[in-house]
């Protein structure tokens, strides 16, 4: 077995990530735990000392979520592959880079919960995906079986109440959840649904141990992340990143020019606008957090100067409108109707009048949702309100600008005409 990798960590595989052969000669079997309450806890302990959190947006502590899992009888483990963010590549570049370390973290988790399978979530339309992981699993030994299922390839089902149900009940719809953590559930076990990134995390952390885990990073986000960069640059691209480097390194390291940013998209079609001054931020999520931004699942969209962010942003509120569950007043009226209000502001000389609809319009659908789809929706508007302020008043004063029929740098799994 070779040392502990430095970094690159996941991407440390590069060129034999399939072989399972390969995976143990670089990084022997994973441990096993035994299923008893002392070693579970221990484990516990490890992932809590580790200080990692989840790396599909909701930030969670990994610990935690296992400790509060310990108390159901039974638990079922899924590895949410969904990529249901339009601008992320990860779980394409993992699933082929590194699968055998994702397999071993779920598998090291169904082993402390006492579970004896794990299912893999990919969604029906992400063929590369699906054909890494069954490659992988098909040159795999584990007494743990892990079975791929195909949801649909819709935004809202990767969320992890809608994964679950739909891996129950065959219904890819997101439930209404007050606090959390809260249960969600497979038949009559608890499941426990880390994503894909996370889980490999939890791979090499079981291996190499907590110290080894945070000795890169920030102080209170330790450790890497993967985070998927397009837009403005010229080698757009999956990469591994430091928690804690900035903006502006990142955009520099794949050919990112500073005269050619006037801001970025960070944490995908649901997350936050951040504007010019931003190259400076420190990539993690205490501390985006504090600038009231967020990486999500590791999404960074640069936008160039020719191009117009509102009609950017006009054209991800029309696509997230059609991509709801349709369960709620918020998403079947509100949606759709400030994707109206907002194409209008961007589009019209009556600009002042469709800006007072459309603060409005946030107001009604703030908080009202049966899920947070909306929420995110209007985090995102306010975001680019805030971040290019300069063009909301152009647009107000003089119209459309210039660059508003510039093409769009965001990516669409389908072209959206207006």
């Amino acid at each position: 077995m070779t040392n502990a990798p430095t970094f690159p960590r996941l991407f440390a595989s590069l060129g034999d990530g399939q072989s399972f052969q390969a995976h143990v000669e670089r990084y022997g079997h994973r441990p096993q735990l035994d299923g008893r309450t002392k070693s579970t806890e221990a484990f516990i302990a490890l992932l809590e000392a580790a200080q990692l959190t989840g790396r599909g947006g909701g930030v969670v502590a990994a610990a935690a979520k296992l400790r509060f899992l310990r108390s159901a009888r039974k638990t079922h483990v899924v590895i949410n592959a969904m990529e249901g963010e339009p601008a992320s590549s990860k779980a394409t570049a993992l699933l082929e880079v590194a699968p055998h370390l994702i397999f071993d973290g779920a598998s090291l988790l169904a082993e402390a919960l006492g579970s004896t399978s794990v299912t893999l979530a990919i969604a029906s339309d992400d063929h590369r995906s699906a054909e890494f992981a069954e490659a992988a699993l098909a040159n795999r030994h584990d007494p743990i079986a892990i079975s791929v299922v195909r949801p649909p390839g819709r935004y809202v089902a990767g969320e992890e109440s809608a994964l679950v149900n739909w891996i129950d009940r065959g219904v890819s719809l997101p439930t209404f959840r007050a606090t959390k953590p809260s249960f969600v559930t497979i038949g009559r076990q608890a499941a426990l649904v880390h994503n894909l990134e996370t889980l490999a995390h939890i791979g090499h952390i079981g291996r190499f141990g907590a110290d080894w885990f945070r000795q890169v990073g920030a102080v209170n986000a330790p450790g890497t992340v993967l985070i998927t960069v397009s837009g403005a640059v010229a080698r757009p691209s999956t990469v591994e990143w430091i928690n804690g480097g900035t903006l502006g390194a990142l955009l520099d390291s794949l050919g990112g020019s500073p005269s050619n940013f006037q801001g970025a998209l960070l944490g995908g079609y649901g997350g936050t606008f951040v504007g010019a001054a931003s190259r400076e931020i420190a990539l993690d999520e205490w501390s985006l957090r504090s600038a009231g931004a967020t990486l999500g699942p590791g999404i960074v969209v640069a936008l160039p100067m020719n191009s117009c962010p509102l009609m950017e942003t006009s054209r991800i509120v029309t696509w997230m409108a059609r991509e709801s569950a349709g369960q709620c007043g918020p998403c079947v009226y509100g949606l759709p109707t400030l994707s109206t209000d907002l194409h209008d502001f961007v589009t019209n000389r009556r600009s002042k009048t469709s800006l007072h609809r459309i603060e409005g319009r946030l107001r009604e659908i703030e908080g009202r949702g049966a899920c947070r789809h909306p929420d995110g929706v209007v985090r995102l508007v306010r975001s680019a309100m805030k971040a290019f302020s300069s063009h909301v008043d152009g647009h107000v004063a003089q119209g459309p600008c210039r660059e508003l029929h510039a093409p769009s740098v965001l990516t669409w799994p389908k072209e959206i005409s207006r």
